[in-house]
């Protein structure tokens, strides 16, 4: 194992179990901060929009129409899991599906339980280095193109919502131009520099369309349960604009930054206020049901690796060298 490797596992393991009273400390420390933040924002939001408002709205929803985005929800999951399996497939990690699916809904249950902490990424690098003894630096990467591939298809449908917003003058060529070269920028790094993770890499980007799809369809539903008959492109382009503000862990899984954004767009889109936050707080509350599924694998750990075949090592060239000299 590489330094790099043990970096990243030791960091890891401190997260999940500190081996000093100075990381608990700061772990605690940590999520208190992000529940500071979640609540100073939440603070600013229901300070211009009256939380009473919101909560007629959720109390009168059409809960068919919020089942149906629960569902969206639910799909995208699974589709995003079946992405990531692409990006463990190429770096020859073959996971049973329906292991690779506990495991991510664990991982997302842990992204809500460990605010503070490094969440469910780094319970997965733990995890599959414990059981298949793969380098901690092949599995953060693969993950790392995974959440690349995501913000990658929210810039694809940024730039198509962008040409159904009149508010936004400015020609789609410009956009999709930008859009285009950065994607191929985008390709050409990771081909020259990180080649193993490309193997699979247009059908893991073609998934990821799928998955923000699936959200975005989600958001759909939830504004068709409010009855809504207006313009739905300012909303869903809030809401991936939201989407992209939440990759800074500040707050506890998103909360606060999501209704924050959206807050603020409605001053350049033409959106109703009430509503603009209502969405971001429907679609967190959405996506914790879903999360907390997790919590059975939890609850019952030997359920987890049901039917998970023996891991083989799986070590890089460099280890292996190393190996040999040795």
């Amino acid at each position: 194992m590489t330094e790099i490797d043990k970096s990243i596992i030791n960091e890891v393991e401190d997260e999940i179990k500190p081996k000093t009273w100075k990381g608990t400390l700061w772990n605690i420390t940590k999520t208190l901060l992000k529940f500071a933040v979640t609540s100073v924002l939440l603070y600013f939001v229901f300070r211009h929009v009256p939380f009473k408002d919101v909560k007629y709205r959720l109390l009168h929803a059409n809960y068919w129409w919020m089942f149906a985005a629960l569902i969206c929800f639910f799909l995208s999951m699974i589709v995003s899991a079946w992405r990531l399996m692409s990006f463990f497939n190429s770096i020859n990690l073959r996971l049973d599906p329906k292991f690779n699916f506990r495991l991510y809904l664990l991982g997302l249950f842990y992204n809500f339980l460990l605010p503070g902490g490094i969440g469910g990424d780094g319970y997965k690098i733990w995890l599959l280095n414990k059981n298949y003894k793969l380098p901690g630096k092949k599995v953060f990467w693969a993950i790392m193109f995974d959440r690349l591939s995501g913000l990658w298809a929210i810039g694809l449908i940024t730039v198509v919502l962008i040409f159904l917003i009149p508010q936004i003058d400015i020609h789609i060529g410009i956009p999709l131009g930008i859009f285009a070269v950065a994607s191929a920028i985008y390709y050409f790094v990771a081909y020259k520099f990180f080649r193993e993770y490309t193997r699979y890499f247009f059908a893991g980007h073609a998934k990821a369309v799928v998955v923000q799809g699936f959200q975005v369809l989600a958001i759909v539903f939830i504004l068709l349960g409010q009855d809504f008959h207006d313009k739905f492109s300012p909303y869903l382009l809030s809401f991936l604009i939201s989407a992209l503000a939440t990759i800074i862990p500040i707050s506890v899984g998103g909360a606060g930054i999501r209704e924050t954004v959206f807050t603020q767009l409605t001053k350049v889109f033409p959106m109703d206020k009430t509503l603009a936050v209502f969405l971001p707080g429907s679609f967190y509350i959405i996506s914790l049901l879903v999360a907390l599924l997790g919590i059975y694998y939890v609850i019952r750990p030997s359920r987890l690796e049901e039917g998970l075949p023996k891991g083989q090592s799986v070590v890089d060239d460099e280890d292996t060298e190393q190996a040999k000299t040795v």
